[in-house]
């Protein structure tokens, strides 16, 4: 399928790695010209570099900390008019209340729900009189089924999802969609980090860890970052103009509500 967004500009953010950057490459390899950003340069650069040797497009790097206004502004200045926004940041620590401080919960709020809107909100008036925007949030499934100890990144998350819900019923009449992402267990460093943990902690091996975290749903196994990407891309196309407001999980089916 012809997704629509050939020659699109656009802008994704902490994609130098993982779902992040599997969504910058889905969108360069459907034609669309890509921001990508990251703190690391280095890792930057090896991103540019994979996108590529896999695909044979050119896509832009900028540096910069979304956490901080001097980031934002960074990637901004690169990219002022996108056309698509993909929103992605680094997920708080976890822990039960009684192990988190008012910082912490500053800082998801932060990093989580407040910089993603700054972004939102410097780019949606474009997007607007342009007519055409589309605007992906990578949240969590976890905002639908939150364990224990991960309520800093439920509750910042779940604040950044109901704000979008709002403000697509002003923009979507411009043909400007505000959808989320919420990701399960993929085949990230992230993951690869907590099956490690579980290695340390339990004495299996790494093919263990992987098995339990895939079994968990009933795919019996964890993603693989080309899904998500490939669903980003969807959410960004011509195409998916009537779809907005929604939160499409991607988690193998473990979400066992209705809703």
């Amino acid at each position: 399928m012809d997704l629509g967004i050939n020659g699109r500009k656009a802008m994704v953010c902490a994609s130098s790695k993982g779902l992040g950057l599997a969504c910058a490459t889905a969108l360069a390899r459907e034609g669309a010209q890509v921001w990508i950003n990251g703190r690391d340069a280095a890792r930057l650069e090896a991103a540019q570099a994979r996108i590529a040797r896999e695909i044979g497009a050119s896509v832009m790097a900028v540096v910069g900390d979304l956490d901080t206004a001097e980031g934002r502004a960074a990637l901004l200045a690169a990219c002022p008019d996108p056309d698509i926004l993909v929103n992605n940041n680094h997920g708080p620590r976890p822990g039960k209340l009684d192990m988190l401080e008012e910082a912490d919960f500053l800082a998801a709020l932060h990093a989580n729900m407040l910089s993603p809107l700054a972004l939102i909100k410097a780019v949606v008036g474009g997007m607007r009189a342009r007519k055409f925007g589309r605007i992906v949030n990578i949240t969590s499934a976890q905002v639908l089924m939150p364990a224990p100890e991960m309520g800093l990144s439920v509750s910042a998350r779940a604040g950044l999802m109901a704000m979008a819900k709002v403000l697509q019923f002003d923009c979507v009449a411009d043909n400007v969609t505000v959808n989320n992402l919420l990701p399960g267990p993929f085949d990230t460093d992230r993951l690869a980090s907590l099956a490690q943990q579980q290695v340390a902690q339990e004495g299996i091996t790494l093919e263990q860890a992987y098995a339990r975290i895939g079994a968990r749903g009933p795919s019996g196994r964890v993603g693989q970052p080309h899904e998500f990407g490939d669903a980003c891309a969807f959410l960004c196309a011509a195409q998916a103009g009537y779809i907005s407001g929604q939160c499409l999980t991607l988690d193998g089916g473990a979400y066992r509500g209705l809703f």
